[in-house]
């Protein structure tokens, strides 16, 4: 049935994956749409369970995650190339670094610029346990350090992991770009059966609402600043429009691939992005947000330790489930998609360059980026006029972009410049997305039909675009709590992954072989050496005065060594005893050595 309804839309795909995946996504919309109080109370209740029961599980395991890829980066298994060992990278360090942000995170940057450092500067995070009033300098230190947690390695960590164990299992060992792919080390070839489609079918669903979360996002920021700037009325109509407009051109993107359209569309992006950056360097206070970056990276360095572990156990005042949790659960929902992502366009590279390049590089933009625009944020409150973080806070995170925008010079067009970066990240978003979704599905990458992957792009597009009209915000929470449950066995997955791809890499790289050493015999002082010879001690076999090895025991590949000349007492202890001193080179591990006869 599956294969006749797949051939007759001329489809190139794996029907069971791709049908399955589609019906579940229409049966959650079309319930959500008929009773979306109901829907949002059912996915509620699991999304607080969650927040209550789980929060240390996320906070604990994300910083796990960061220590097993340091370690990987840093260990032998860091020299190994995320395809055959003679390939080399496909695309530059810059388009690069530009497209790492074209997978979501881009539009999550934009959103949050100003949002979240004004937020936490009104309230602190951690305001009640440490007595740090709003609106201080301390509450600015507080709020840089936990928006640089929020967005730094940590949410990258989320990111790398999925995407280092993509790279290999898909270009090294060649297997389909598929979650279940991760499991070959376990499932063999039950990664084409019903546990490894089951699994795939879950990761597409998953990513799909993590996606149209964000997606959501993008699109009230982009009616806010189009509201700001053209008076764009709040009405169904004109979300429709801007999801509309945007899905036809990701849409195009997906068709042209990689090179021809999301490699494009992220260098111009990122391109962009820092001379809006450099704009406000220039024509705000310049020295003191100069200071302000360089500063908030040490508070960021400072803090990290201290919250990388903590889990507010004793005042327990459920901060962290709007926030960290949050972000780390909605986080890892998604995190399939860039994974695989990230995987494709870093083919060629080392383990090592791709750890340090997918952790290091956007924290590093993170730490910049956020530093100018909350320092700005903090300028405005301390030193300026204030009413910034007032207008965050009443009006809606959506507004906080062009809230501030509008305290510089060219208001106006810098606004628009910022509308148009949210809506090219929103695209690159949607259009990555239905890049990897479509080869998920398949198995494979390329070949397929451009109408079956543009599929995908019109779904997500057509999922954001329903449930944020007909259902107003009620349904944009609806799909974040189904983010939040799906998000559960991704994480859980990460355990998996760190055991597979260890495992793989033992097995492919061999394990490390004995280090065979130069044996160097037991040193005694003179005085000794007479003592244990007139007590015709039998170690002394092993023994000498001067420091000296074992001949026969140094590797071939060691430097020579001249031995060192004994003084007379050794010499006349062999000559009374015929004796040599002799370690057998092939016993490394043998304990005391015969003597010669």
């Amino acid at each position: 049935m599956l294969e006749k309804v797949h051939d007759l839309f001329r489809l190139r795909t794996s029907p069971v994956i791709f049908f399955i995946s589609a019906a579940i996504i229409t049966v959650f919309v079309v319930v959500t749409l008929i009773i979306p109080e109901d829907m949002g109370n059912f996915w509620g209740t699991g999304s607080g369970w969650l927040y209550e029961n789980l929060g240390w599980f996320y906070v604990s395991g994300v910083t796990i995650f960061l220590i097993f890829l340091l370690w990987m980066a840093v260990g032998r298994f860091g020299l190994m190339r995320l395809g055959d060992d003679h390939e080399r990278p496909e695309h530059s360090d810059i388009s690069w670094f530009g497209m790492l942000f074209a997978a979501g995170i881009g539009t999550i940057l934009m959103f949050w610029a100003v949002a979240e450092p004004a937020y936490h500067f009104d309230t602190p995070p951690r305001g009640e346990q440490l007595g740090i009033q709003g609106g201080t300098e301390e509450a600015a230190r507080e709020a840089m350090g936990f928006t640089l947690y929020h967005f730094g390695l940590h949410t990258w960590t989320i990111f790398t992991l999925p995407g280092l164990a993509f790279a290999y299992f898909i270009y090294k060992r060649k297997l389909p770009p598929r979650v279940s792919s991760i499991f070959q080390p376990i499932l063999g070839d039950g990664i084409h059966g019903p546990i490894g489609k089951a699994i795939d079918v879950f990761a597409i669903v998953g990513t799909i609402f993590g996606v149209a979360v964000s997606i959501g996002l993008g699109t009230m920021q982009i009616h806010a600043g189009l509201a700001q700037l053209v008076g764009l009325p709040d009405v169904w109509w004109a979300f429709i429009v801007i999801i509309g407009v945007v899905t036809l051109v990701a849409t195009v993107s997906s068709v042209l691939g990689v090179e021809r359209g999301i490699k494009k569309l992220s260098n111009f992006n990122i391109w962009t992005a820092i001379a809006l950056l450099v704009f406000i360097l220039v024509t705000g206070p310049t020295v003191y947000l100069l200071r302000g970056m360089f500063e908030w990276t040490g508070v960021y360095l400072g803090l990290l330790p201290e919250v990388a572990w903590w889990n507010d156990t004793l005042s327990d005042t459920g901060w962290q489930e709007g926030w960290t949790i949050f972000y780390w659960a909605w986080t890892i929902a998604w995190a399939p998609f860039v994974g695989i992502f990230i995987a494709r366009i870093s083919r060629g590279r080392t383990v090592r360059q791709f750890v340090t390049g997918v952790l290091g590089l956007p924290t590093l933009f993170t730490i910049i980026w956020f530093g100018v625009w909350g320092t700005g944020v903090f300028d405005i409150e301390l030193n300026g006029e204030g009413g910034l973080v007032d207008s965050v806070v009443e009006d809606g995170v959506e507004t906080a972009l062009f809230s501030f925008l509008a305290e510089f010079p060219l208001a106006t067009l810098t606004s628009a410049v910022a509308i148009m970066l949210v809506g090219i990240f929103f695209i690159t978003s949607m259009d990555s997305c239905s890049l990897v979704l479509d080869d998920m599905c398949n198995g494979f990458e390329g070949k397929a039909p451009l109408h079956q992957r543009a599929f995908w792009t019109i779904a997500i597009g057509t999922i954001a675009a329903i449930l944020l009209t007909a259902t107003g915000e009620g349904g944009l929470e609806a799909l974040q709590n189904v983010a939040l449950v799906f998000g559960l066995p991704f994480f859980i997955l990460g355990y998996f992954i760190m055991f597979n791809l260890s495992r793989a890499m033992r097995e492919d790289a061999g394990e490390i072989k004995h280090l065979r050493t130069r044996r160097w015999l037991q040193t005694l002082p003179p005085e000794e050496f007479e003592r244990r010879m007139e007590e015709n001690d039998d170690t002394l076999a092993n023994a000498v005065v001067a420091p000296d090895y074992a001949e026969g025991t140094q590797p071939e590949t060691a430097p020579e060594v001249e031995h060192a000349e004994q003084p007379p007492v050794v010499t006349e202890y062999r000559i009374r005893t015929g004796e040599n001193p002799v370690v057998d080179p092939a016993a490394p591990d043998s304990g005391d050595v015969p003597p010669r006869r």
